[in-house]
């Protein structure tokens, strides 16, 4: 079970606003997370990653507390071993497709099967810049998996697909997030799209302070 209850304050164009979550994931649940623009989606990701610390807040996974804002816990990202697909790839420039999962796993059989399935076998020695924007978020998406994470983050991560690359990819990982008993949180700006591969929904407003 993963429980969060954080709060955050946020700047945004019209003013400030406050990110406040009080909510439990449970293990190995797909949850698609949708709201307006500005709500804090990404921050909520990141302050589970540990990539951003909340003013107050506690996040406990299977009894393992990652933040406790009362009593100065806030592991590093390290040490919570999340496996996250940025908005924006993240890619490393100078790293080859094959690099980018050499990385992060020295599993030569896991890192053929993520190839196969991002459709990326045959791009191996490609890097970032010769690949177009659906590979490369492909890409992204398979270099979260390769560290087998039990918690996978995911931001909108199907923006650069087509609609049958879309459809075909969410078959595959709905399989290996079994597999894996991963908890998997998906921002996406069309909740739509994840239809059949989620089995939860978290709505974040916009609260003004």
């Amino acid at each position: 079970m993963i429980d969060i209850a954080i709060e955050k304050k946020l700047k945004v164009y019209h003013g400030r606003q406050i990110l406040k979550i009080d909510r439990q994931f449970a293990n190995g649940s797909i949850t698609k997370i949708y709201g307006p623009s500005g709500a804090g989606k990404t921050t909520f990701l990141k302050i589970i990653a540990g990539l951003i610390s909340p003013e107050k807040g506690r996040i406990a996974v299977n009894n393992t507390t990652w933040l406790d804002t009362n009593i100065n816990i806030n592991l590093s990202p390290q040490k919570r071993k999340t496996g996250f697909v940025f908005q924006d790839y993240a890619l490393f420039p100078n790293m080859t497709v094959a690099e980018h999962l050499a990385y992060a796993t020295d599993d030569k059989d896991w890192i053929k099967r993520l190839l196969i399935l991002g459709k990326l076998d045959t791009l191996t020695n490609h890097k970032p810049a010769h690949l177009s924007g659906g590979q490369q978020q492909r890409l992204a998406i398979l270099r979260a998996l390769a560290i087998k994470p039990k918690m996978l983050l995911m931001d909108e991560p199907f923006s650069a697909l087509d609609p049958d690359m879309k459809a075909e990819l969410t078959i595959g990982l709905k399989v290996v997030f079994r597999e894996l008993s991963a908890t998997v949180l998906i921002v996406s700006h069309n909740p739509a799209e994840l239809d059949g591969l989620v089995d939860g929904e978290l709505y974040i407003s916009d609260l003004s302070l």
